[in-house]
């Protein structure tokens, strides 16, 4: 299911933006899961949601990231030379 902005949109964040985020926990590179609308911690094991493109890097309101969601592959990391 897609994640939704309150408006009913597909929730996006800037790429820009993007590049300059890190997990508020563990400072390391988070990833973008536009499936679900997402910022995702895989070291944290937690991913950050984004709500009107604005994404919300607290704790108390991210997901805990499922053994399943483990288990999936990454999606690909975001910023920086590869």
């Amino acid at each position: 299911m897609p994640a939704d902005g309150r408006d009913g949109r597909k929730a996006e964040v800037d790429p820009k933006l993007l590049e300059l985020l890190a997990c508020p926990l563990t400072k390391g590179p988070l990833t973008w899961d536009p499936e679900r609308g997402e910022l995702v911690s895989r070291v944290a094991k937690l991913a950050y949601p984004v709500r009107d493109g604005i994404p919300i890097m607290l704790p108390s309101e991210a997901r805990t990231i499922s053994a399943e969601d483990m288990l999936a592959p990454p999606p690909p990391r975001l910023g920086g030379p590869s």
